[in-house]
């Protein structure tokens, strides 16, 4: 997860104060020298880790609040404190569709712009956008086709020139302009340098003006270290910076310096990107993302993600086959898919309230992972008729043999598909799913049926 090790700490310093009988200077003490080691260690700026520091003693001294409530006071002071620390309140990127969106992306080389400009192109056509790709990297070899690459495996189309190697990007963005009429968002990818030097400065200048962007992000690394803050000011003074997007804070220890540095200059950062895949892209919330740090999960994140790779238009779709009954094994293997699309287990379980303090093991949720492909395998192994009336494989033991040889799996497994997939169908039981088109959701009465299907009854 990312930044586990600061997750770590806070959790065994909450745990500590929270299990205490009496809250002394030895405690205190105990809790901020491992925050301080850990903070300095993620590049949080040493100035705001003092300041933390003498909160928090000043709050264990502090003789107006005591006994119980002092120690809710100083772990909310904490949690409070860490919050402002990497951002604060958070900001949400909404985009009106009565007008044309223009979304363009700076950084220096190597931050991942590219990558980042098809994500959010993808995670805004997931919400009903006609979204398209504009590549304007004229310096680097094969940022073209790169881009392209990626509009295929996402779906966005994507405006760049292969031969535009050395083209003046303004002029190129020109070339494009009368296609680009017909998208409702548009996503510009810049060129960057190996450092923000004159040169790069009047080109992004250039563009800005020949673009118009209604919001400019600047994408910065995790792992980029202390030099994080002058390059968010550099930046934030050549161009009207809307925020940031950091990238690969999935394999850095470093995220914290950089969302104190730009919480310390004041780019809010709207999105982080923890992995390669389409949907490894998350809306930023401090308070939300120290909540995962401390394992108490993020269930508005884990909808974004449900959100991202299936459309409302289809989860409605296939809320009612489940309902009606008509939900056969293809529909299971698209919501098999669609788990897969929502990244590593690791990554949900740290969503989920409770999960994220468990320790579940990799080991563990590798197997679960692998389960979820061999089941695909199963079903890709499957005749038409056995898809739509999978008990056949039960009265049936040679279609079995041969659905678990086609698959390279086990008669076992395959029998255990057939109890999720049997688990699935006896859930829905055929109920009334009527109000989830409308997008009013399931009524007292909806949710009374599927209580009771759990034997239990609603308050």
């Amino acid at each position: 997860m990312v930044l586990e090790k600061l997750g770590s700490v806070l959790k065994s310093g909450m745990d500590k104060l929270a299990g205490a009988v009496f809250v002394d200077k030895k405690l205190i003490d105990s809790v901020i020298k491992d925050l301080q080691r850990v903070l300095i260690e993620s590049d949080v700026n040493v100035v705001l880790v003092k300041q933390l520091s003498d909160e928090l003693r000043k709050a264990a001294v502090d003789e107006k609040v005591k006994g119980v409530e002092k120690k809710e006071h100083i772990i909310k002071l904490l949690h409070d404190r860490l919050t402002s620390i990497l951002g604060g309140e958070s900001k949400e990127l909404v985009l009106p569709k009565n007008k044309q969106n223009r979304i363009m992306f700076v950084g220096l080389n190597g931050s991942g712009k590219t990558t980042s400009t098809n994500k959010l192109a993808y995670y805004f056509a997931k919400r009903g956008f006609k979204s398209a790709s504009v590549g304007l990297d004229v310096h680097r070899p094969a940022a073209a086709e790169q881009l392209m690459q990626l509009g295929k495996e996402s779906k966005i189309t994507v405006f760049a020139s292969v031969s535009g190697m050395g083209q003046d990007a303004s002029k190129l963005f020109k070339s494009f302009s009368k296609d680009l009429l017909d998208y409702d968002a548009v996503f510009v990818d810049t060129a960057g340098r190996d450092a923000l030097d004159e040169d790069l400065i009047k080109e992004i200048k250039s563009l800005d003006k020949v673009v118009k962007p209604t919001h400019t992000f600047l994408v910065i690394p995790a792992d980029i270290g202390t030099v994080v803050k002058r390059q968010a000011q550099e930046f934030k003074s050549a161009l009207d910076i809307t925020g940031v997007i950091v990238t690969r804070m999935d394999s850095s220890a470093k995220g914290g310096g950089v969302l104190s540095a730009c919480a310390e200059v004041k780019v809010p950062v709207y999105f982080i990107t923890t992995g390669e895949k389409l949907n490894d892209l998350e809306v930023f919330d401090a308070k939300r993302f120290i909540n995962r740090l401390l394992g108490m999960g993020d269930l508005e994140g884990l909808l974004e993600r449900v959100r991202s790779v299936m459309d409302e238009g289809t989860q409605i779709a296939k809320a009612k086959r489940l309902a009606s009954g008509e939900f056969n094994m293809l529909d299971l293997k698209d919501q098999l898919g669609a788990m897969e699309g929502m990244g590593s287990l690791s990554k949900l379980t740290s969503m989920i309230p409770g999960l994220g303090k468990a320790k579940i093991s990799e080991d563990v949720l590798d197997s679960q992972g692998q389960k979820v492909k061999r089941w695909k395998n199963i079903i890709d192994s499957m005749s038409r008729e056995e898809l739509d009336h999978p008990q056949l494989l039960d009265k049936q033991r040679s279609r079995m043999v041969r659905v678990a040889k086609g698959s390279s799996t086990s008669t076992s497994e395959v029998k255990s598909l057939l109890k999720q997939y049997r688990l699935i169908k006896e859930f829905a039981g055929g109920g009334d799913l009527s109000g989830l088109e409308s997008g009013e959701g399931l009524s007292q009465k909806q949710m009374q049926k599927l209580m009771k299907k759990f034997g239990r009854k609603m308050k």
